[in-house]
């Protein structure tokens, strides 16, 4: 009873400072604040200065803003725009158009940064003023960047794939080659998507450029190798084990620099530029991240998820059902906790739950992972909302209303991977 009242109380608190316009960062740190002072015996004021500390000096988190000024640097080169003439001829033929360019840059980027947030601001930096200059609809533009961007939750290399690794104790080579196949699937959901919508709405569409030949095509898409190079260079340190992914970001970060200053659009104006917007857009995604922190370390005392999480395993399911009550119990929890913290705080009750119930630790990491990824565009808390909206300027009801299409989609994909699992233990079983 006592949890029950707790989750009633801070659900209520997050909603009032929400509505009363307080920085989403500061909103979840005072919602655990009023946690942990209210409903434990732990002094809040000791804990939240520990753990504000610990997120904001982590080293793992460098990469993040390492992408984002990546991001902000090729924002202010022909880069992006190159990027576009040479899409465009290829996906021209597709309804939608160059819609499909956001689905492309986050499948690809994904592989890059291994961070939904870091996806998201890098390819939305690029790809938002150019579909807006060309006349897309701005509902189509935000909502087929905030679904794909979660891409960066699941294929490889992923962060919160590692930390379910040290969790359950795999293979995490094993389960970075489980996510591939699930990832490209979502992504060519993601694009069918943009083709039904666009097949049922063609006067939204702008028209298509002029219609090449194969020949044409293909030299127009000599404007790509710049991109191409800068990213197979990142993903190429990444796999060879030369580079961490902070050491990636570094060189992706170099990189950018290199073709700004080849285009002659490197000057100390844009230079400036790139890195006090980075590093706005950084301190947003820092202080939402250290406010997710304190959430998780303040629910963690109050016992919130551990509770939940024991409750789901004393209804004695059969598998079929445990995996739907489970869907939705992250799905859930993932509106209030970052992915990171969600695993972390409930793995060690789920866990022996799943293994008893027969269902293969391995795929129910990617089961976890693309549920997890639904939370990044479910409000009061998806991450991917709240980057879209530093972006944009726009509300995060409105944000979360035209990502829902893309939340549909990957319940469908979890739908899809329980009728066939082959699709995430292909790769890993050939191992």
């Amino acid at each position: 009873m006592n949890e029950i009242f707790a989750s009633v109380a801070l659900i209520v608190v997050l909603l009032v400072l929400l509505s009363g316009g307080v920085w989403v960062g500061l909103t979840l740190a005072g919602v655990a604040w009023f946690g942990m002072e209210f409903f434990t015996a732990r002094a809040a004021g000791d804990a939240m200065a520990m753990t504000i500390w610990g997120s904001a000096s982590s080293w793992t988190l460098t990469a993040l803003p390492l992408f984002v000024w990546m991001g902000e640097i090729l924002y202010r080169t022909n880069l992006s725009e190159n990027m576009f003439r040479g899409l465009a001829p290829w996906v021209n033929a597709l309804p939608g158009r160059l819609l499909h360019t956001n689905v492309i840059g986050c499948t690809i980027f994904a592989s890059v940064s291994g961070s939904s947030a870091a996806t998201c601001a890098t390819v939305g930096k690029m790809n938002i003023p150019e579909l807006q200059k060309r006349g897309y609809t701005e509902a189509q533009i935000i909502g087929s960047l905030g679904g794909p961007a979660t891409l960066g939750l699941l294929i490889p290399p992923s962060i919160i794939l590692i930390v379910y690794g040290v969790s359950a104790e795999l293979s995490i080579s094993k389960l970075f080659m489980a996510g591939v196949l699930p990832g490209l699937m979502l992504a060519v959901l993601f694009s069918g998507w943009i083709i039904v919508w666009a097949l049922l709405n063609p006067d939204k569409v702008p028209k298509a450029d002029a219609t090449l030949t194969f020949k044409q095509k293909v030299y127009e898409a000599r404007h790509l190798i710049p991109v191409v190079l800068l990213i197979s260079s990142v993903v190429a340190s990444i796999y060879s084990g030369i580079a961490t992914a902070t050491e990636a970001a570094a060189i992706g970060v170099t990189g950018a620099l290199i073709l700004s200053a080849s285009q002659k659009a490197l000057t100390w104006d844009s230079f400036k530029a790139s890195l006090f917007g980075a590093t706005r857009l950084y301190c947003m995604i820092a202080l939402i991240l250290a406010g997710a922190a304190f959430m998780t370390l303040s629910m963690g005392y109050i016992g919130l998820p551990r509770q939940l999480a024991e409750y789901v395993g004393s209804l004695n399911l059969s598998p079929a059902m445990l995996i739907v009550v489970l869907g939705i119990f992250y799905i859930l929890i993932g509106c209030f906790l970052d992915g990171i913290s969600t695993i972390v705080l409930t793995m060690s009750v789920v866990l022996p739950i799943i293994q008893a119930a027969g269902i293969d630790p391995l795929w129910f990491g990617i089961f976890l992972v693309i549920t997890v990824e639904t939370a990044q565009i479910t409000p009061p808390v998806g991450f991917n909302l709240f980057v879209l909206q530093s972006m944009t300027g726009k509300q995060i009801t409105y944000i979360a209303k035209v990502c829902a299409p893309y939340f549909g989609l990957m319940v469908l994909a979890l739908a899809i991977l329980w009728f066939f699992p082959e699709i995430v233990t292909a790769l890993p079983n050939k191992m």
